[in-house]
């Protein structure tokens, strides 16, 4: 009775003790600290202060189906068709499909270890001893054929914890994908109007080398008939030879342009040069009404997903490792038979056993408590990942309004100075037919034409860059869940 009742002082005081640790790391989860961005979804915080030089940013047009597949308002069928091989062919996009995979069976595992094990185990032996040395000197065999189980009780709630981290870390992975996703069309994209960009720029090269080659005709012809001298020739030849330098790189970046665009589909490089050999138009939007954060609710940016259900997963092992504090119980049994001659079935070989086990950590100097604290600790940095991820959001969807709406005024400069430059090469050409002016003019005129005419090419080109680039930190890009992958999300919603 006595050593009854020291066992039960005994454990009594080691319950307490293991309560006081798990009262003692059973704090408060780590949320934010910023009160605006506690109480506010990102595209709110994304308007709380108003953005320089935008008068208006928020778009009526911009719906979330416009959103989540936007390149279709550029009207252009090339890109949409190369975005969508992109998604179907992308080896980036594959891997983070796999990653999804993994996630998933790692998923089953975890909920696995909820279950009983079962295990099957089998012998035959076939075995002589000698009379010299005490045997029968006869053959004895020896054949057995048997059943485990084994099940740990989650009483306290590890395993379920586990479950719970895994299944956030699936979402995680998910998030990951639509994240590649989003990006890879936004990659796409911006590579196909820098390839239409660069072809408008090489157009425009071309176009100013035919026109400075018939100024050089011109000259020449003056010199020869001794109306001109030989200093506006040779201004007119290095006016040109400086054009025609522009070329080969402008050249250099087409190829690495198209040999970008047929990586990014998971295709040779090389493969697209007949499909994209032909000039377009850069591509643009067809209303300026869509430049604007959506006015309607709009889905989570993947990225904010992805870190929201990260940190989410690391709370759940948290609390996993919290339950190492308490004991875990244990059901182990086990069912077989033997014999040595005849049925295993039919003789009195056979045999069960049922052992209730309980396993408690009663002195492990510390390392419990401390893994508890090292996964806080993850926890913490994972909140700070999540915040910082949020505030990039916001600046990236605020720099895309205010590039697109100066871009726009900045284009609108630049065309009135090609109308300009236009006419003073017109009146420049005029008044040295005439005699009234010197020949520098007429090549400063000529300078000024190809270069605002390339800045202004490269501006229309980066109008529908900017527009990519919002439409991406809005979030947009991806589609909704398949009918496969939202019956998995619904069947994890279920289990939580």
């Amino acid at each position: 009775m006595k050593k009854l009742t020291i066992l039960t002082i005994s454990a009594l005081a080691i319950m307490a003790a293991a309560s006081a640790a798990f009262s003692a790391e059973a704090k408060t989860e780590p949320t934010s600290q910023d009160v605006q961005m506690k109480n506010g979804s990102w595209t709110e915080l994304a308007q709380l202060y108003p953005v320089a030089f935008v008068e208006q940013n928020v778009s009526e047009e911009l719906t979330p189906e416009k959103l989540a597949s936007w390149w279709d308002v550029f009207g252009d069928p090339t890109m949409t068709d190369l975005i969508t091989r992109a998604l179907e062919k992308n080896r980036d996009l594959a891997s983070a499909r796999a990653s999804v995979k993994e996630a998933r069976y790692q998923l089953g595992i975890s909920e696995a270890n909820l279950l009983p094990w079962l295990d099957a185990n089998g012998s035959w032996s076939n075995a002589r001893t000698p009379r010299e040395a005490g045997g029968t000197g006869s053959a004895q065999q020896l054949v057995s054929l048997g059943l485990d189980a084994t099940w740990e009780i989650d009483i306290f709630g590890g395993q379920r914890a586990s479950v719970r981290a895994q299944r956030a870390t699936l979402e995680a992975q998910y998030a990951m994908l639509y994240s590649t996703w989003s990006s890879l069309a936004a990659e796409v994209a911006m590579d196909y109007i820098s390839l239409r960009t660069l072809q408008e720029q090489l157009d425009i090269a071309n176009y100013n080398v035919g026109l400075q080659t018939e100024t050089v005709s011109i000259q020449q012809s003056r010199v020869d008939a001794g109306i001109a001298d030989e200093l506006s020739l040779r201004q007119a030849q290095y006016t040109l030879e400086q054009t025609r330098a522009t070329i080969p790189s402008i050249q250099a970046s087409i190829e690495q342009t198209k040999n970008a665009l047929a990586i990014l589909v998971g295709e040779i490089p090389g493969t697209l040069e007949e499909e994209l050999a032909e000039h377009k138009p850069v591509p643009q939007i067809d209303s300026t009404a869509l430049i604007g954060i959506p006015a309607n609710a709009i889905r989570q940016r993947p990225d904010i997903r992805q870190a929201e259900r990260e940190l989410a997963a690391q709370i759940a092992r948290k609390k996993a490792a919290r339950a190492d504090l308490w004991p875990k119980f244990y059901l182990t049994g086990a069912i077989g038979t033997q014999a040595h001659e005849g049925s295993l079935f039919n003789g009195p070989g056979k045999m069960y056993s049922f052992l209730p086990q309980i396993s408690w950590p009663i002195f492990h100097a510390g390392a419990i408590t401390k893994n508890i604290k090292v996964q806080g600790a993850r926890a913490e940095q994972l909140l700070a990942a999540y915040e910082q991820t949020v505030l990039t959001a916001v600046g990236e969807v605020r720099d895309a309004l205010s590039d697109n709406v100066q871009e726009y005024e900045r284009n609108a400069r630049l065309k009135s100075g090609v109308d300009a430059a236009q006419s003073a090469l017109d009146l420049a050409n005029e008044k040295y037919a005439n005699g009234l002016v010197d020949f520098t003019n007429v090549i400063n005129a000529q300078s000024a034409l190809a270069s605002l005419s390339e800045q202004y090419v490269v501006s229309g080109g980066q109008i529908s860059t900017n527009a990519v680039r919002l439409f991406k930190a809005l979030g947009g890009g991806w589609k909704p869940l398949d009918e496969a992958e939202r019956a998995i999300a619904e069947a994890a919603a279920k289990k939580k």
